[in-house]
């Protein structure tokens, strides 16, 4: 048996294309919606992703705009600057790519953002609305997964769902996504006893904990639908979470590169859009 591959890439292009559909007709209305994207130091792998969102601002037909800060930028200009960016209306999303540099407080950076322009759903207030079902924008990692699960109607209702990884960006809020379709959620960590046998019991298996490969087939029950959400380097080349064999044992499964990772910025494009009807009344 071979796991079909949930295609992030195809389901990517699709997605943008409404996107951009929808992009014309709030133009017609004289908006068009503005990101702003603020990269502080000289980080590489953030330096990809703010080209890789740069690009699909293009794709979606979005306005854009770069600031790249000096390393040993104060946090009182970092600050500065996403308060003007507040207070501008051509701009509905703001994006301050983490990590940032140790001396500049990422909580403090997070809660300046105004909430109608945080389309990274990292404000402490949207995620008090993703704990109660009532928000606005979803963070954009568990939300790319819960549209490529949509796209291969893959229903959590009644499952057994394990996430593997409890952060804030994405452990935490795909648990409450999958259990707000009516999954049943394990959140499983560092410190979770017997973690292989409690993967074993999962229809839907979420792996996010940073490590290449650290999901084996052993841990996987035959026919799950396996969503790996890692990206790791190694030997200069791109990784999950989850070994490649898992693919023998998987009903699906999500390939990195190509599975969750174009759906990310993809979702940070629908919350732009969502930012940019939301100002608009």
């Amino acid at each position: 048996m071979s796991a079909i591959l949930m295609d992030g890439k195809a389901l990517s292009a699709k997605v943008r294309g409404q996107i951009l559909e929808e992009t014309h007709r709030l133009e017609e209305q004289g908006v068009r919606p503005g990101l702003a994207v603020i990269l502080v130091g000289e980080d590489p792998a953030s330096q990809v992703y703010v080209r890789n969102k740069e690009k699909a601002c293009a794709e979606c037909g979005f306005y854009s705009e770069k600031y790249v800060l000096p390393a040993e930028s104060t946090q009182e200009e970092l600050l500065g600057l996403i308060e003007e960016l507040n207070q501008n209306p051509r701009i509905h999303g703001i994006l301050c790519q983490l990590p940032l540099p140790k001396h500049i407080s990422e909580e403090a950076v997070i809660a300046a953002i105004r909430l109608e322009k945080d389309v990274d759903a990292f404000h402490s207030s949207n995620v008090g609305k993703i704990m109660i079902g009532d928000f606005d924008f979803l963070p954009c990692t568990p939300a790319g997964v819960m549209e490529l699960l949509d796209e291969y109607q893959i229903d959590p209702n009644g499952k057994r769902c394990v996430v593997i990884g409890r952060s804030n960006i994405v452990g935490k809020p795909m648990s409450m996504l999958l259990l707000h379709r009516h999954g049943t959620v394990t959140i499983c960590h560092s410190r979770t006893e017997n973690l292989a046998e409690i993967c074993r019991e999962a229809d839907i298996l979420v792996a996010a904990v940073g490590r290449a490969h650290f999901v084996t087939p052993a841990m996987v029950k035959p026919g799950a639908v396996v969503i790996d959400v890692g990206m790791n380097r190694e030997n200069g080349k791109l990784c999950g979470d989850v070994a490649p064999e898992v693919a023998e044992v998987a009903g699906y499964f999500t390939p990195v590169p190509g599975g969750v990772g174009p759906m990310t910025i993809t979702m940070l494009m629908k919350n732009t859009l969502k930012a940019a009807h939301l100002q608009m009344k």
